[in-house]
């Protein structure tokens, strides 16, 4: 399904613009987001001129007839996708500052490189090089962060690294990794589920019996994520993002998603054994007030010896020098990387 300018009116311009990620009007007021995280405010005189009240309403009815549902105080919330774009209305009877539109593109495209990494303090050499050499050695990550920071693109830079003849399944309710398109001539499997027909449960289940190397959840919201550990428990391997402010809280936010304290007492050292890599992403603003996004935190998840341990690798976006635990260096050693600090993308 695709919307062209007819659709859009006005706003056209934006959804056009490939420097804008996110289009957002709350009423009376549109907020643009674009590729370096920057938010700002359009010009009202653009709202007053072109936002008019009967064009709002021609936008919903032309996108409530595509999806074929009604919209009004019974059914406040539409919802669209197109390949690109996600289309979010709220009616004004629940949005009490007016009808709310939001505008997510999402495209099929990788926008950080290895040299972006580097020249935009994304993170270090050795960390970048430690994070790639990960995945070569089939661990599992949880990328950490508040909403907007940056999860869903990590995640699709670093599955890039996953090889070719290794079978991805990507569960997703709104479709943002793209991994067939972003990965061409990859073994994918693409799954979006639904609240109604086919929940994150059954979908992380049906993934099991399709022959999957890798499962990557887009988010880890609720008790999908028992389902989600026990698969990874198996060998399968994937990457997931969840919402917190620090790698060290990943397993009590997890188990904080569990249904009964009976799954939590009992997944607990569960949690330790699935999850390998923690990587927490915020944002700042540089002496020159730009936004950049900057790997804060990367953890390891061990259960060794009867304990639950988490070794930090860096903490305040610093590298900690600190020696591999050896129960990771045999993991990396058997995958063929004598250094796991270095690797051929990122050179010395």
């Amino acid at each position: 399904m695709e919307l062209g300018k007819e659709y859009f009116g006005p706003l056209f311009q934006f959804v056009s613009n490939p420097e804008i990620t996110d289009i957002d009007f709350n009423g009376s007021e549109v907020w643009l987001t674009n590729t370096a995280n920057e938010r700002y405010l359009v010009d009202p005189g653009f709202v007053e001129e072109h936002l008019t009240p009967a064009f709002i309403e021609q936008f919903t009815q032309r996108i409530a007839n595509l999806v074929s549902v009604q919209f009004n105080k019974r059914n406040p919330e539409l919802e669209a996708e197109t390949s690109e774009l996600r289309v979010t209305i709220l009616h004004e009877s629940v949005a009490k500052s007016g009808r709310t539109i939001s505008i997510r593109k999402t495209p099929p495209i990788i926008r950080m490189t290895v040299e972006k990494a580097l020249t935009e303090d994304f993170c270090s050499k050795e960390i970048l090089s430690l994070l790639i050499n990960c995945v070569r050695t089939k661990m599992n990550f949880i990328f950490c962060g508040m909403p907007g920071v940056g999860k869903t693109e990590s995640a699709k830079f670093f599955s890039q690294f996953i090889p070719a003849n290794e079978r991805v399944i990507t569960i997703e309710d709104t479709l943002e990794l793209r991994y067939s398109k972003t990965n061409p001539g990859k073994d994918c499997v693409e799954m979006k589920v639904s609240e109604d027909t086919f929940d994150y449960a059954k979908a992380i289940k049906s993934s099991l019996r399709l022959n999957p190397k890798w499962i990557m959840l887009s988010e880890a919201r609720s008790t999908e994520v028992k389902y989600l550990l026990e698969g990874w428990s198996t060998g399968v391997r994937g990457m997931t993002t969840l919402h917190t402010d620090d790698v060290r809280n990943v397993p009590d936010r997890i188990l904080s998603m569990l249904q009964n304290r009976t799954d939590a007492d009992r997944m607990e050292n569960d949690i330790y054994q699935a999850l390998d890599v923690g990587l927490l992403i915020r944002k700042k603003k540089d002496e020159n007030g730009k936004l950049y996004r900057y790997i804060d935190q990367v953890c390891f998840y061990l259960r060794e010896g009867g304990q639950n341990k988490i070794i930090m690798v860096v903490n305040d976006g610093k590298f900690i020098p600190e020696q591999i635990p050896e129960q990771l260096q045999k993991r990396f050693v058997r995958a063929g990387i004598q250094n796991p600090f270095v690797c051929r993308e990122v050179g010395e």
